[in-house]
């Protein structure tokens, strides 16, 4: 039987389950005695673990029947849930969604598993307590011994077992720049790079340590990976201020003299520590690479209810369609959209009243039509806002803080182009609000507050647009140090600089290059790029606005369209050219005496409701060939917003309000200053859509 068939339908499927397995893992972690939620992750992995032998898929069954057998003895009260537990289950999860991404590419969703396998069948076995406790006893034995680098027999076992296995185990020792005002960040960028190669076994200073920048210059690694030493070398040294990378390729002999723990020594240290590292890790059928062993996790961080918490799927009427078949779709409905303005013309220039009355049904049709399409293309944000417990749990877990996100409007629909890009900026913003926005447990307490850092990421309509909003209830932010660092990097004129509203030094976080204004601690790290999170919601036509409390919170807002596809514009006329601007950036249309413009110092100003607002010739912007508003007594004017700044357009002539298909330029006419793409009106003329954000500064 042919398999290729079901292959779309067993990767969607996959990924549904995998998404369920990890709502409930991070509910049972917030309550590891309810035994229904076990029940409901057992019956994902036995379906996922079915459905992958069903389709070949070797490895992904094998490695969700270690799952089951761990889980069948939790829900027959056989045993309790751990951190190690909780732990491993979350490395299968991971090595699970890596297959399937794998499977997806192209590939066979193999992988290496067995240290994963391995540690699985020591919790059924129980073996695991007794290496876990070993483990304990001889860090501590070592914390007691005169080498600021020595492992503990745990990680000695791992590496050694590594080396056996004929994975590369390095020594790497990386130096910071003198002048490097963001150690921290160098820091977390080196180690995406070890992380996304292999596995960091050791690091001294501590990693919560080089997180909180509490190091001088260097920090050093024990690495196991499959790579090789140049290339290794070459990336970590690609980073922005890294001085140094002194990388050492070790063998079971230079492991020891570099820790140690020579032979007799590991011996009187902890042999039976030694003993039982190995039994956990060594895998009775294939060398196994022992690098995931050496993860270490912290404290646990709440998250959302689980929106599966029925185990399985819940049958409603709806198909499975192509993405692709909904882009087409769409594609031919904008070209019916044209020709539906094309025929209102002209039957308006005919007069003829059957065409008039066949032409109004048949707009009224389109419309009902248009209105199905675009919800065909909506998604609820829920496909973003899923995998963000997981990540808040494990960020949390690693700085030793406690977070409790909370999730509200997660069936808040988006259109899918608006979807597909905003899960960057948001990984972002979240990293942000739990790294440097929710204080340390001990600081929070200091302060008077619940051990338990709260983040709020909610979304809901507003209109034509949807609002995202990122709020928590740590630091804020701190005004005087981002303003001095701000006038320090020259981005505020001094002589400005008293004269900035709250709001004003809250937009500079925003600011291009101010990320190495100052060290994360002295800000909360709210700049570190910023500027680029800025940039991608602007390209998706919304805004960002950010407001805070200091000491008590701060909160992101994300405005963005409901879609990219199919607009709502004003048309206007310059010359014989005619422009489309969206309305979502108009505020109003007026009309403008030359006697109401002002000059203030050398550029052009007019009065909006008691505010002077820049005012901007469109036609000198755009280079418009046969027309020039200089000699114009009375001009319209299309008032623009961005944020909280607006502006006055100067244009010739107000067409009308019109719904229009926004079409790209092609890949000849990219980065058009402006301009955002154009569209084809009924006349079969060709009107380009005007970026207004461009106009701002």
């Amino acid at each position: 039987m042919d398999m290729n068939q079901y292959l779309s339908m067993f990767i969607d499927e996959s990924k549904e389950h995998l998404q369920a397995l990890n709502d409930n893992m991070l509910s049972l972690e917030n309550s590891p005695d309810d035994i229904d939620i076990v029940h409901n992750i057992f019956r994902s992995a036995h379906t996922l673990k079915g459905m992958s032998a069903t389709m070949g898929f070797e490895d992904l069954a094998s490695l969700t029947h270690e799952m089951e057998n761990v889980l069948d003895l939790v829900r027959n009260h056989k045993l309790k849930m751990d951190s190690f537990i909780f732990d491993s289950l979350f490395q299968s999860l991971d090595a699970l969604e890596s297959m399937v991404e794998d499977i997806v590419q192209g590939g066979t969703g193999k992988g290496d598993v067995t240290h994963i396998v391995v540690s699985l069948k020591s919790i059924v076995s129980g073996d695991y307590l007794k290496a876990t406790e070993a483990s304990a006893a001889a860090q501590s034995a070592s914390a007691q011994g005169d080498s600021a680098i020595a492992l503990d027999q745990f990680q000695q076992s791992v590496l050694q077992q590594s080396i056996e296995a004929g994975l590369q185990v390095f020594y790497v020792e990386v130096t910071v720049r003198e002048d490097c005002v963001l150690k921290a960040v160098r820091a977390y960028m080196v180690f995406e790079i070890l992380e996304r190669c292999g596995e960091v076994v050791k690091a001294t200073p501590s990693v919560q340590d080089i997180e909180q920048e509490k190091f001088e210059r260097s920090f050093s690694v024990y690495y196991i990976a499959n790579a090789e030493k140049e290339a290794l070398e070459n990336e970590i040294l690609n980073v922005s201020e890294i001085e140094h990378a002194q990388i050492i390729v070790l063998d079971r002999e230079s492991l020891d003299e570099m820790t140690g723990n020579s032979a007799a020594k590991a011996e009187i240290q902890a042999s039976e520590a030694q003993a039982a590292a190995a039994a956990l890790y060594a895998a009775p059928a294939a060398p196994t690479s022992a690098a995931s062993a050496a993860k270490l996790a912290g404290g646990a961080a709440p998250s959302k209810p689980s929106a599966a918490q029925g185990g399985g799927q819940v049958g409603g009427r709806t198909i499975r369609v192509d993405i692709e078949r909904l882009d087409t779709l769409m594609n031919l409905f904008s070209e019916l959209l044209i020709d539906r303005v094309r025929l209102e013309q002209l039957a308006s220039e005919i007069k003829n009243s059957a065409l008039t009355e066949t032409v109004e049904h048949m707009s009224r049709v389109s419309s009902d039509l248009q209105s199905i399409v675009l919800k065909l293309r909506m998604v609820p944000v829920d496909t973003v806002f899923n995998r963000f417990p997981r990540m808040i749990r494990d960020i949390a877990k690693s700085l030793d803080k406690k977070v409790d996100l909370i999730i509200t409007g997660a069936e808040t629909e988006l259109d899918r182009t608006v979807i597909d890009e905003i899960g960057d900026p948001l990984v972002h913003l979240l990293r942000n609000a739990v790294d440097h926005g929710v204080e340390t447990i001990a600081k929070r307490i200091e302060k008077g507050k619940s051990e338990n850092g709260t983040v709020h990421l909610r979304a809901y309509h507003s209109g034509n647009n949807v609002f995202i909003e990122i709020e928590d209830n740590g630091n804020g932010i701190n005004r005087e140090k981002v303003l001095a660092a701000a006038v320090s990097k020259g981005i505020v004129k001094p002589e400005l600089a008293d004269k900035m509203t709250d709001s004003d030094i809250d937009q500079l976080l925003f600011e291009s290059g101010f990320s190495t204004a100052d060290k994360i601690s002295d800000i909360s790290g709210r700049g570190v790029g910023l500027d680029v999170v800025k940039t991608k919601i602007h390209s998706l036509g919304g805004h960002i606005h950010v407001e805070s409390v200091p000491g008590s919170g701060s909160i992101f807002s994300i405005k963005l369209p409901l879609t990219l596809s199919i607009i709502s514009a004003m048309l206007v006329k310059l010359g014989s050219e005619k422009y489309a601007i969206p309305l979502s950036s108009i505020v109003e249309t007026s009309l403008v005496q030359k006697s109401q413009i002002r000059s203030v110092h050398g550029n052009r100003m007019i009065d909006f409701r008691g505010s002077m607002i820049p005012l901007l010739s469109l036609c000198s912007v755009l280079d418009v060939p046969d027309y020039s508003d200089a000699e114009e007594e009375e001009t319209e004017v299309v008032i623009i917003r961005k944020g909280d700044k607006m502006a006055a357009l100067m244009v010739e002539e107000f067409i009308g309000q019109q719904e229009i298909v926004l079409k790209s330029l092609g890949k000849y006419l990219k980065n058009l200053f402006a301009i955002s793409g154009a569209t084809i009106l009924g006349d079969g003329q060709v009107a380009l859509i005007l970026d207004t954000n461009e106009l701002i500064k």
